[in-house]
């Protein structure tokens, strides 16, 4: 059964970007890899914000989250946590065998930038890991105002992720001075999932040289020994990396700017309209996601049932709630390749679901 995705990832992928997937193997040792490799760093750059390389990892963005952790953690790490996906940061410390402070909030209240100075200033922290659009919650906390804070505090290395907002608005990590920075494939840049990219500071990377037990597949220091003979340390996807040579492509004959415009006007049409149908944004006001909406069920109405509706009758799904908000919030992306044309028939789709959908059980 073919249906379209409106979740939070993985989103739909293109025609193009499928078909770019279907040419012939190389060898990953090869000079014709090299020229692939090569050819995509000054894109990835663009869009990162960066001098520094762009590595790629053939894993979900969580192996890197983890693998960054094991590579610049000596003293101990302060988790910003917001939602589920920031939460599952703190319990991966603690796996890493890693010195880790939960630096909490409630699920759809941003990151505090005084919350963070207050512990940062104890002196006792040399990393901390920020989620910047938590999508559990569809919460997108002020990375500019809590960078400015990091900033303070050189011997903390920031690894932030952006997974779901890299590409959707401007993240310019030199600017920013973020060390660490990861995103993935499967999210904004409307790829399959199993790439993720991942571009580190000279400080950052100074400090993996200092760590032992670092690892070897996401080993920080072994990534730029190979980047610098445009090859990675393991063998890659290379189907999605030619994915990515398309999409890249994609991103500069549409232009950034022109991408964070078209993203921030999709995600206020959905947010409009959903909200003139009686549903309420689910995060705090002011800090809700620019890639995806998480609206409050303030409508009692039967998830489960509007989405069996609009798969089986409309041929597209959005999300039923993450975690402890299941069935209490619903979720709808517009992050990746979507059009004006494409919500609006979303949209249309989902105005018909609403009105055949029962209310939930008491």
């Amino acid at each position: 059964m073919s249906y379209k995705l409106f979740i939070p990832g993985p989103v739909a992928v293109s025609e193009k970007t499928l078909r770019a997937m279907t040419q012939p193997m190389i060898g990953h040792r090869s000079t014709d890899f090299v020229a692939l490799y090569n050819s995509i760093q000054p894109e990835l750059q663009a869009v990162l914000g960066t001098k520094d390389p762009v590595y790629l990892s053939t894993s979900s963005a969580w192996g890197v989250m983890e693998g960054a952790l094991r590579n610049v953690v000596k003293k101990k790490v302060l988790n910003c946590m917001n939602g589920a996906f920031s939460d599952k940061w703190y319990d991966v410390s603690l796996r890493c065998g890693k010195q880790a402070t939960a630096l909490k909030f409630e699920w759809g209240q941003p990151v505090d930038p005084e919350a963070i100075r207050k512990e940062l200033a104890t002196g006792d922290y040399d990393a901390l890991t920020l989620i910047h659009n938590e999508t559990s919650c569809g919460c997108m906390s002020d990375l500019p105002a809590i960078m400015k804070v990091v900033r303070e505090f050189p011997a903390v290395i920031a690894i932030i992720d952006t997974v779901s907002s890299l590409s959707v608005l401007p993240i310019n990590k030199d600017e920013l001075g973020i060390d660490v920075l990861v995103a993935g494939s499967q999210k904004a840049f409307a790829m399959p999932p199993g790439l993720s990219f991942l571009s580190v500071s000279k400080k950052a990377l100074d400090r993996a040289a200092t760590l032992p037990d670092r690892g070897y597949y996401f080993d920080f220091v072994e990534f730029q020994k190979n980047h610098e003979a445009g090859m990675t340390p393991s063998t890659p996807a290379i189907s999605l990396i030619y994915a990515l040579r398309s999409k890249l492509d994609d991103i500069k004959a549409e232009g950034l700017a022109a991408r964070y415009a078209r993203h921030a006007r999709l995600n206020q049409t959905v947010r409009d309209f959903v909200i003139s149908k009686g549903f309420t944004l689910f995060p705090k006001e002011g800090y809700g996601s620019a890639s995806l909406n998480c609206f409050a069920n303030t409508q009692n109405i039967d998830l489960g049932a509007l989405n069996k509706i609009l798969k089986s009758k409309y041929k597209l799904v959005i999300d039923g709630g993450y975690g402890k908000l299941k069935g209490k919030t619903f979720r709808i992306s517009n992050m990746g390749d979507e059009t004006d044309e494409t919500i609006a028939a979303m949209l249309q789709s989902l105005e018909s679901a609403l009105a055949e959908t029962p209310k939930a059980a008491a």
